[in-house]
């Protein structure tokens, strides 16, 4: 599997977030977007990237940046990590990993000796018009939110 291609249009969705709410990226248009993959809610590593992310709100609206996280977990679920975490932003259901396949982010894992198909934790940067600006998949969660910040900052305002 591929990412797309920086500088094309991102790939549509349109999925239910943690309140059951559909969320399309064509009613962003305006607004720089971070679209974040993640395996799965209320893991360690997801957390600490949420909540990075969580912390970073004010900074993000100061540079017309909405963040979405997205994951296969179910909007219950979803709903339940937003309220332990006190999340404030939206989180994506995709359960049938049908947006995380366009992105390419749908691929083989290993973990402790197991191999499964899963997110590969990735985040894309889209840009106010829809296209795609730019993809991170080297990065640690513990740092995730001021990597994302630094490149808004030094690329897009």
């Amino acid at each position: 599997m591929a990412f797309p291609k920086v500088g094309n249009l991102a790939p549509a969705f349109n999925l239910l977030n943690q309140d059951g709410v559909e969320t399309d990226l064509k009613s962003l248009r305006g607004s720089i977007v971070v679209l974040y993959f993640y395996p799965k809610a209320m893991t360690p590593g997801c957390t600490v990237q949420a909540c990075g992310i969580r912390d970073f709100k004010k900074e993000f609206a100061k540079l017309n940046t909405v963040v979405l996280g997205l994951s296969p977990d179910e909007p219950k679920k979803l709903l339940k990590f937003i309220e332990k975490e006190k999340l404030n932003f939206n989180l994506l259901s995709d359960p049938d990993h049908g947006i995380a396949e366009k992105y390419g982010v749908w691929g083989l894992k290993k973990f402790m000796g197991r191999e499964y198909m899963g997110i590969l934790r990735t985040t894309f940067i889209i840009g106010s018009d829809g296209r795609l600006l730019h993809i991170m998949d080297d990065f640690t969660t513990k740092s995730h939110h001021e990597d994302v910040r630094a490149y808004i900052e030094e690329n897009l305002v």
